[in-house]
């Protein structure tokens, strides 16, 4: 049988223009191990995805000549060498990473910022850009072709002018205008999830935290909420979300803000005030879970579902990533335990990378993790951080068994488990037909 061509490397010159190796062919990193993408896990690059030089660092490919991965650190152009840098995918959302991209790390010499770097490569058959990765969501609401500015600032005014004293409208109106959140403009286009930040403060220190970094690591895009709103504020942008718009969700720790468990007596007072007022729509609870008893007082309230932060199942890589304060990883595990059974919709927001994620400890961990929590759904979000800082800090060093392999254990010991990567309305925690909602890769016979 013939073999399947591979894509080609890309590269990038100096200015950022991209270009394709006429012979060198793509290839990914698990881990830290360099390796061939396998063809059942590269798709065409998603619409509305985005292509970023990682500077000043040289990617690495197979020489199908050689037989082995090599370092390309320029490329002739005529009479002259030129030095090139590696090139990288940031995926549109729903769209799961398999492979890092390639590249000699130790060379590199800045702190990425706080984006998902994914391995890319050009199919010269198809004529198309490929990355490494898996459709893990089939929701759309996500794609930026659905939030235009043009439509949102007109409706960002009128809010504002008939809400005026409320902090948190101004708060959200930021995020929607200054930081393009997309979360916080659901809010003023009245339709699907919108965000309720709460807290100023969080008891964990993550690596990769969006919100409080210091300068000279990775800044942070958006600075955190600087105040606790009051239930009425909560209840006056809440309601209304609830009740009128379309496919509604308001989740309490989706953005701007350290985590909201902290603020948990205002969380449960908004919550019962808006279970009370209206039965429309779905209040959701994103956090780290530190508290037990907190989330049984959010549970007592009417919240209907939780989604839960880990980047690792296992107790040592959760603490190297989250560096929690004042709880540990067991908290973690019984909050989890006590939503599943009072009866709430559980999810994992579970940070994966490549390397980390299918490697053979965390695969055998995760896989006792759900049997032993019951959890429902599993959010495969690409962790956004530098992956040579990463995997330096959690020690990682060799590859993972395929992120695609993963995903056909977890599904084939527990078939009822959801993967996807946004929450879900409360009519559709449960859809009929769950086999049909998880179109991760067409696996051959054998598991590849």
């Amino acid at each position: 049988m013939k073999r399947k061509t591979l894509p080609k490397l890309l590269y990038a010159d100096a200015k950022g223009n991209i270009f394709d190796h006429p012979s060198l062919t793509m290839a990914g990193m698990s881990g830290t191990e360099a390796v061939l993408p396998e063809h059942i896990e590269l798709i065409p690059l998603p619409d509305d995805s985005r292509l970023f030089t990682i500077p000043d660092t040289p990617p690495i490919a197979w020489d199908e000549k050689q037989r082995k991965f090599v370092t390309v650190a320029t490329v002739r152009e005529g009479r002259r060498e030129q030095k090139i840098q590696a090139v990288s995918a940031f995926m549109a959302p729903g769209y799961m990473r398999t492979l890092l991209p390639a590249c000699d790390y130790s060379r590199k010499k800045v702190h990425l910022p706080l984006w998902s770097y994914t391995a890319v490569g050009w199919d010269e058959a198809s004529e198309r850009f490929v990355v490494a990765a898996s459709r893990v969501d089939s929701n759309e609401n996500w794609l930026p072709k659905n939030y235009d500015d043009r439509k949102l600032d007109p409706l960002v005014r009128k809010m504002l002018g008939e809400l005026p004293d409320n902090r948190l409208l101004t708060q959200l109106a930021r995020c929607a205008v200054d930081y393009h959140c997309f979360a916080a403009k659901n809010l003023f286009f009245r339709r699907w999830e919108a965000p309720l930040p709460t807290s100023p403060v969080c008891n964990s220190r993550c690596l990769g935290c969006i919100s409080l970094q210091p300068s000279d690591c990775c800044p942070s895009n958006h600075e955190r909420i600087g105040f606790v709103p009051t239930p009425e504020e909560i209840v006056e942008l809440a309601l209304p979300h609830l009740n009128e718009a379309a496919e509604p969700i308001v989740s309490y720790g989706q953005g701007c803000e350290g985590d909201p468990i902290m603020q948990a007596e205002t969380v449960a007072e908004a919550t019962r005030r808006l279970k009370s007022a209206t039965s429309r729509g779905t209040v959701n609870f994103n956090s780290n879970g530190s508290f037990p008893d907190r989330v049984r007082l959010l549970c007592d309230a009417g919240m209907d579902s939780f989604r839960f932060s880990m980047n690792s199942v296992q107790e040592e890589y959760y603490n190297r990533y989250y560096r929690p304060v004042g709880y540990g990883f067991a908290q973690v595990m019984e909050s989890l335990r006590i939503a599943k059974e009072q009866g709430r919709f559980t999810m994992i927001n579970y940070l994966v990378s490549p390397g980390l994620t299918d490697s053979a400890g965390e695969v055998e961990a995760l896989l006792r993790f759900v049997g032993e929590t019951g959890v429902d759904m599993i959010q495969m979000r690409n962790l956004s951080i530098d992956p040579d800082f990463y995997n330096q800090r959690m020690g990682i060093s060799g590859r993972g068994i395929g992120m695609y392999r993963l995903l056909k254990q977890l599904k084939e010991t527990y078939p009822r488990l959801q993967f996807g990567y946004f929450n879900r309305t409360k009519e559709n925690f449960y859809p009929d037909g769950l086999e049909r909602s998880w179109p991760i890769f067409p696996l051959p016979a054998g598991g590849g």
